[in-house]
């Protein structure tokens, strides 16, 4: 009797606990997911997939053999079919054919496991939308796979492709392929079969050619060829009329292709490569391009023609060849940042070329536009020589013609109302009061709040930002950098037309949140300084911010989550005490290290 009062319970008991142990699927999930139609299996270790889960929606739960009563969530026989089965970051070799057991599955992601081969029976899966086989051992793929009729999205970076079978072009409901980081040679023609594909990704492959199918990617908004061996684009790219962002970095292109029917083109990144000429017939089709990136190239010179890119914002030219620039570029009206370090300039001043684009920019046009006898420039200077606007007390030309405020460089501790007083009404949209001695924001710079868009307030001594900073409600540039700053204020959380803010070189040993709350931001400088750590979920809200420089600061850990920050196309981390991402995955650029990033998040 002692025997079973003391040890009987407990040897039954223990047995199941046995049993419960060697379960890798707790059968409360089961339960849950036979309710719910998803289950969640990631990072579990597993070495297989249980037969408990392939059959989790043909066998009766154990429960049901136990129990007579069910309450109105047990009714396991109104179970829902399993439509999502989450498998990621486990130590699977394979899959068993036994998938097909779950022909509902409209997910199915087993990303970051070694699986090195597919089971024939997944073509049996005709409901599957999404697949993600993404950081796996693939060599080759079953033609089966090409039976998913109704799959959207499919993710196959970081295996060991060296083929794409023909078979591809079968998947006509696809808008998301990804094969970046295989080893792609060649692609088929098949490819181009593809007509309701959005987004395509073949970076980091050996391809040499495109395929002239290509062009029947009709649909296709974004192309990314970056870290290949490409030493041509086939003409035929130029009829995809839907291509928004093309991406052929790193490759071995000596020409700079036309794009004729490219009319909605909004980004062309064409750095690393060994192109010489722009000819203007490159630039006179583009005319939506807001971006274009030739850095690290070997161009001699612009022609006039640039100005035909009305929309462009960004021109990256660092690192070529070019001795001088056409002047008509200062009378671009959308350009906001213009790279240009690694040239060989001639005609401008190496300081110039440090004060940023809007002064650049003036500095061009100013070369066309020669101020009117009398006002401001001396009669006695020779007509080729130029003043610039920091040379004059106050340029009251520059005022009423270029709409800027200059009084930089003076190292004085205020500005003057007279600057101020020069102003008389005129709509200046831009201010330049960098280089003083200024240790607060000038009061009067307020009474431009209808217009002023730009405002440029580095190499100072300011040691805080007024909350009145707020009321400038048309700002789009803010450069705040090289001054004594450790914190900004909640209330710049009212500039919502804010896109740029420069903040290298000041004090902060925290990332102002209210920059957190800045959602029309799309570039932060906010290098060499001494923050301590980002708020990667917080940053992910930004969905249009594209450049973050966080170089040379005191950033111990880069959040995984930040690899979801995908509207990021530069991200800069180099110079912080952390470990990892080390330094040959940054090396490899920012879409890489946002792909390491998401596949060390914890699920």
């Amino acid at each position: 009797m002692s025997r079973f009062k003391g040890g009987g319970k407990i040897d039954s008991r223990a047995g199941f606990q046995t049993v419960e142990k060697k379960e890798p699927v707790p059968r409360g999930l089961l339960n849950a997911a036979r309710k719910s139609g998803q289950l969640n299996l990631s990072g579990r270790c597993l070495t297989e997939v249980p037969q408990s889960v392939w059959r989790l929606n043909l066998d009766t739960p154990e429960e049901a053999q136990q129990n007579v009563a069910f309450g109105g969530s047990d009714r396991w026989w109104e179970q829902t079919d399993l439509t999502k089965l989450l498998l990621s970051s486990n130590k699977l070799e394979a899959l068993s054919e036994d998938v097909r057991l779950l022909p509902a599955l409209v997910v199915l992601d087993v990303h970051d496991n070694q699986i090195n081969t597919l089971p024939k029976s997944i073509g049996e899966l005709e409901n599957l939308q999404k697949l993600s086989l993404s950081h796996n051992k693939l060599r080759e793929l079953p033609e089966e796979l090409w039976r998913l009729k109704n799959l959207r999205s499919l993710q196959l970076q970081q295996n060991l492709l060296q083929e794409l079978p023909d078979g591809v072009g079968q998947l006509t409901n696809l808008d998301d392929l990804d094969l970046s980081n295989n080893e792609l040679t060649t692609l088929p023609e098949s490819v181009g079969e593809l007509t309701n594909l959005v987004k395509l990704n073949l970076s980091y492959n050996k391809l040499k050619t495109l395929p002239l199918g290509i062009s029947g990617l009709q649909s296709l908004k974004l192309l990314d060829c970056t870290r290949n061996q490409l030493e041509s684009v086939p003409p035929v790219l130029a009829n995809m009329v839907s291509l928004e962002q093309l991406y052929l970095r790193h490759n071995k292109l000596r020409i700079l292709p036309e794009f004729p029917s490219c009319q909605a083109l909004k980004e062309l990144h064409l750095g690393n490569n060994q192109i010489e000429v722009v000819e203007p017939e490159h630039l006179s089709q583009l005319s939506a391009l807001s971006v274009l990136e030739l850095r690290d190239n070997k161009v001699k010179s612009l022609p006039d023609d640039i100005t035909l890119l009305k929309g462009l914002e960004r021109l990256d030219l660092a690192n070529n060849d070019i001795s001088s620039l056409p002047y008509a570029l200062g009378n671009m009206p959308k350009l906001k940042m213009l790279t240009l370090d690694g040239n060989p300039l001639r005609a401008i001043r190496r300081d110039l070329l440090t004060k940023g684009t809007n002064e650049l920019l003036k500095y061009l046009r100013s070369r066309i536009q020669e101020p009117p006898p009398g006002e401001d420039a001396p009669k006695d200077e020779p007509k080729t020589a130029m003043t610039l606007p920091s040379q004059a007390k106050i340029n009251v030309h520059a005022i009423r013609t270029l709409k800027t405020l200059n009084y930089s460089e003076k190292q004085e501790a205020s500005i003057p109302d007279e600057a101020f007083d020069a102003v008389d009404g005129s709509p200046v949209t831009s201010v330049n009061f960098s280089r003083n001695q200024l240790t607060e924001l000038p009061p009067r710079i307020m009474e431009l709040k209808d217009t002023l868009s730009d405002i440029n307030l580095g190499f100072n001594k300011l040691t805080s930002i007024p909350p009145d900073l707020a009321v400038l409600k048309q700002l789009v540039q803010i450069d705040l950098r090289n001054n004594i700053l450790t914190s900004l204020p909640l209330e710049l959380e009212a500039l919502t037309k804010l896109q740029t803010i420069i903040l290298s070189f000041n004090r902060f040993k925290v990332f102002p949140d209210v920059l957190y709350r800045l959602f029309s931001l799309e570039t932060i400088l906010i290098c060499n300084n001494q923050v301590g750590s980002i708020d990667a979920t917080k940053l992910k809200g930004l969905d249009k911010l594209s450049t973050l420089d966080l170089q040379n600061n005191d950033i111990m850990h880069v959040p995984p989550e930040l690899g979801n920050c995908t509207s990021l196309r530069t991200l800069l981390l180099e110079g912080n005490p952390f470990r990892n991402p080390r330094a040959a995955i940054m090396a490899k650029g920012t879409d890489a290290l946002l792909e390491y990033l998401r596949s060390r998040i914890p699920t």
